[in-house]
């Protein structure tokens, strides 16, 4: 005699519907795990046994041989989301527990006393169940209100697999009442706001712009000359989240387990600031069972990296792929995953190792090698990608001592918000949020410009070698610049205004 019931996996972004199969004989007593389970799943018998024992029913020991079928057995299976479902294939196959509900799904790991423990990447599961038809997910009571965010699936908390039984035999579950989301009210924290950053006009300017298209940007100077606290206040300046976003971004937290269960859906926009000592499977994602990395984690939001060029070369040339395609593949001998990597690159850099070089009032102690060496970790192929490249000067100190305060973060932020719903429209039914995401067939539709910005155009490759890459990058950059102003068409204001933000190419 078998039974069946059915779980689910997380695979990269994706969840897997698996369909566990148990099946009993008479015997000496064996409890085996098949269909390619990882050390956490062949682990789960031991978890399982005690579970049912101390949930006051008889082990699978007391019942022969018993095989479990983790379907389809060509998968990999890893983590341990069928503690929870194997054991009620075990309670259905020993005639020890009713049928359970039809067009459902069980996940969690099981404690030894038979308590549900949380599990990573619910949602993911939870958002690809609706394809399989599923209607009922049961799992642990903290992770629940994670499943509970998506709409036409029931959500029943569990605490015990003794607390489930017992709602079985009543045939009444204790479900999850749904919550209309609302993310219009929401908004960014963020200590740090503009207005108490002392001059460095040109320099919000420029991340005005970045934020409100989506577009990388790159800061040199001088030590001290604020480059750190103007990238720590851009939170302030983030437009709020999208429905959409906020789940793509929620997906991605959840699978590397760092979602908060009384808020599970992820409001506020990333802001990630990895160590330049950082490991490449840290920053870009990976493993023997690949995880989101830093990049990912940055989907949707900000990726600050402060002295940009401190990081190895090699670590620094992983960014090409994400921030050209706004994704990151990760290959390994069963297959290839893809994480999103839709983040802004805020970069901060000194213009030399010692930091004076760009400094007209200190004397800059490196030598020409020394200069070329650090700079050289910074490839043409990386600032190619860069959209905005800018030079944050010392403040001088009658900008220090002033006591007026700067424009507000709030007014800054208004100003993006109007920018990115020209964008929403504009980008109505696909996939992308902001201009910086336009491929070359949606920059020729959004994009035209007349003759005088051509030959604007034509004028800056040729004098500034500009590549065909930064010639696209600047009509982006500058229907952004478009979209603040509210004006319909690009002119040769913004793409001046464009050409300034990029340093000359050598």
């Amino acid at each position: 005699m078998s039974s069946k019931v059915f779980s689910a996996s997380v695979y990269g972004m994706k969840g897997n519907l698996i369909e566990i199969e148990v099946d009993t004989l008479p015997g000496q007593p064996v409890f085996n795990i098949v269909g390619l389970p990882d050390m956490a799943v062949k682990e789960a018998k031991e978890r399982v046994s005690s579970a049912i024992k101390n949930s006051g029913f008889k082990p699978p020991h007391h019942f022969g041989r018993i095989t479990v079928n983790l379907a389809p057995a060509d998968l990999k299976k890893e983590g341990p989301f069928f503690d929870f479902p194997i054991a009620l294939g075990i309670l259905l196959v020993t005639k020890q527990i009713e049928a359970l509900p039809k067009d459902s799904v069980f996940l969690s790991e099981l404690s030894l006393d038979g308590r549900l423990r949380d599990i990573k990447g619910v949602l993911s599961i939870a958002l690809s169940l609706k394809k399989h038809g599923i209607k009922n997910i049961f799992l642990s009571k903290k992770i629940a209100r994670e499943a509970n965010l998506v709409d036409d699936l029931n959500v029943f908390p569990i605490k015990t697999l003794k607390d489930f039984v017992d709602q079985l035999k009543e045939k009444r579950f204790r479900k999850f009442t749904k919550k209309t989301i609302d993310l219009e009210t929401l908004k960014t924290e963020s200590s740090l706001d503009f207005c108490y950053i002392k001059g460095q006009n040109h320099a919000k300017r420029a991340l005005e712009i970045s934020v409100a298209g989506g577009h990388n940007i790159l800061m040199s100077g001088p030590p001290g000359s604020g480059k750190t606290m103007l990238a720590k206040a851009v939170p302030s300046i983030m437009p709020p989240m999208a429905k959409k976003e906020a789940f793509e971004v929620t997906k991605i937290y959840s699978i590397a387990g760092i979602t908060n269960s009384h808020q599970p859906l992820i409001t506020e926009r990333p802001f990630r600031s990895p160590h330049h000592s950082a490991s490449a499977v840290a920053l870009v994602g990976g493993g023997t069972f690949p995880r989101p990395g830093e990049i990912s984690l940055a989907n949707r939001g900000v990726l600050f990296l402060d002295e940009f060029p401190e990081f190895s070369r090699s670590l620094i040339e992983n960014l090409r792929q994400p921030l050209e395609d706004g994704e990151v593949s990760i290959s390994r001998a069963n297959g290839t995953l893809c994480f999103p990597a839709k983040f802004m690159l805020v970069a901060a850099m000194n213009p030399c190792p010692c930091g004076n070089a760009s400094d007209p009032q200190k004397e800059c102690t490196c030598t020409p090698n020394q200069i070329s060496h650090y700079k050289k970790k910074l490839s043409g192929p990386i600032l190619d990608r860069i959209d905005l490249q800018i030079e944050v000067p010392r403040l001088k100190f009658e900008k220090i001592t002033q006591n007026a305060l700067a424009e507000k973060s709030e007014d800054i932020r208004l100003r993006i918000i109007k920018a990115r719903e020209i964008q929403l429209k504009r980008f109505k039914n696909t996939e992308i949020f902001t201009n910086a995401e336009m491929n070359n067939q949606q920059l020729k539709k959004f994009c035209p410009i007349g003759e005088p910005e051509k030959e604007l155009l034509r004028l800056a490759i040729n004098k500034m070698n500009f590549s065909p890459r930064t010639y696209f990058r600047l009509l982006k950059v500058s229907r952004t610049i478009a979209d603040l102003e509210g004006t319909k068409d690009i002119n040769v204001n913004h793409l001046a205004e464009a050409i300034q933000y990029k340093f000359r190419e050598e």
